[in-house]
């Protein structure tokens, strides 16, 4: 296998790194055994200060890695500052807060002296996508390295200067050898690394293929897995929601990273009363996204992550108007050098229709009209996936009563499903299980030890 970093404004080959082999590989887990031996049993200060040294480096270099991000797949470099910024505010919140999240949990109603210990359980492996370079990698190390675990991380391979960069930020932020692993591996190589017995868990976020691959194999191994997969995230806009308001925001959900994310907005269920005037606005203001150099930071719309995702993205539109979708606009490329794709809606798609259930990871956004906020919410269910979705409604009982009707992992009110690392994040159904971030992010690779000292003395 080649790990190449390719521009995919230009999609002129940048840099190119040389492969693991597998005995390296195999050296590697040793390496991150050997210090998790010693790094469980480093105290909480010394754990917060490399984090945030590692926080403090992003902020201080946020151009330079920002500039890694749209080189490597192509963010508009806005979103890219965006990112890192996103990462110190990972990285401080798990610094400052993990000491509390793993405190001893007293036994309380009970006739014993007993508490559950949190502690460490060893290496991790995480298998990370390319579409937020730095923020998933974040999101997976630094909660579990606060924890007192170490983690090898294989990336995806078309962001290997993100995937570099990262390994020396942490090495340069006081980690021991060891702490932190990146892993320039072929996929193939996963099968070993968590078979291994001293790997303990493995954390995967990218497709349903990958992750019901490593599902397997985990449980095949008894290994803990966290999954984050794709996302189809309805977003449901009722009769009496301020519609100009909500244009704007479907436009933001759909086409944040060119519209290359799990929790992107992507089917966009109406109302029928209101229909015509959000497609009226939401096509005008889709229409007018301006293609360009993500580094310019006038353009608007970016290319997709390479150029075999973009012809991907082509495949699945067209399949859809082969089965009689109506294009409302774009559909097609444009004639240009890179892996850009036109803004795009499709409307009349049907549940008979291939790409009804399917992620459409790009600037392609589906519209669906319905009779009633029940036929909304049918059609929102409507899915194998579960990871977020958004209501819009100026009545916020009502969108609260929508909202707990939607089967979802997370479900926001007049806005976008996003991320804070003060708030869990995670799905259900295809779109996986476990939770990252919050404190909940923390407690997926612990051990929660039951400490019995016997009956409550007199």
């Amino acid at each position: 296998m080649t790990i190449t970093s390719i521009n995919p404004a230009t999609n002129e080959t940048i840099e190119t790194y040389t492969p693991m082999t597998k005995d390296q590989t195999i050296s590697a887990i040793g390496k991150a055994d050997e210090a998790y031996q010693e790094w469980k049993n480093s105290s909480f200060e010394e754990r917060r200060k490399a984090i945030l040294s590692f926080a403090n480096q992003l902020r201080e270099r946020k151009e330079e890695f920002a500039k890694l991000i749209t080189l490597d797949m192509g963010k508009r470099i806005s979103e890219s500052r965006d990112e890192i910024e996103f990462c110190t505010e990972i990285a401080e919140f798990y610094a400052n807060n993990a000491e509390e999240f793993l405190a001893d949990q007293p036994m309380s109603d009970v006739d014993a002296d007993a508490y559950i210990h949190l502690e460490p359980i060893g290496v991790l492996m995480g298998v990370m996508p390319w579409n937020f370079p730095f923020y998933q990698v974040t999101r997976f190390a630094a909660p579990n390295i606060m924890a007192g675990n170490t983690v090898m991380v294989k990336h995806a391979s078309n962001v290997p200067q993100c995937a570099d960069a990262i390994e020396k930020l942490f090495r340069e932020s006081g980690l021991p050898d060891g702490v932190y692993t990146n892993l320039f591996i072929p996929s193939e190589f996963v099968e070993a690394i968590v078979s291994d017995s001293r790997v303990q868990g493995v954390s995967l976020t990218g497709s349903e293929k990958a992750g019901a691959a490593v599902a397997a194999l985990a449980g095949r191994n008894l290994k803990r897995s966290v999954l984050e997969l794709g996302g189809n995230d309805p977003f449901i806009v009722l009769e009496d929601a301020d519609i100009e308001k909500t244009v704007e925001l479907a436009v933001k959900g759909r086409m944040m990273n060119a519209g290359q994310s799990c929790v992107a907005s992507k089917r966009f269920i109406l109302l029928e009363s209101i229909a015509d005037e959000f497609l009226e606005g939401f096509k005008e203001a889709m229409g007018s996204l301006e293609m360009g150099d993500p580094m310019d930071e006038e353009t608007t719309l970016a290319p997709l992550s390479t150029e075999s995702a973009a012809v991907k993205l082509q495949e699945q539109v067209q399949s859809s108007i082969d089965a009689g979708a109506t294009v409302l606009l774009g559909g097609d490329r444009p004639d240009r050098e890179g892996a850009y794709f036109n803004p795009t809606i499709l409307t009349d798609v049907t549940p008979d229709m291939p790409t009804f259930d399917q992620e459409l990871f790009g600037p392609v956004a589906t519209v669906y009209v319905v009779k009633d906020e029940a036929e909304a919410i049918r059609l929102a269910n409507q899915s194998s996936y579960g990871l977020g979705g958004s209501v819009y409604t100026q009545d916020k009982e009502r969108g609260r009563r929508v909202a707990e009707q939607i089967e979802t992992g997370m479900v926001f009110l007049n806005q976008p499903t996003n991320s804070q690392a003060e708030l869990p994040f995670g799905g259900i159904k295809n779109s996986g299980y476990g939770r990252e971030l919050s404190h909940l992010g923390i407690l997926e690779f612990v051990n929660k030890k039951l400490v019995h000292l016997g009956p409550v003395e007199a």
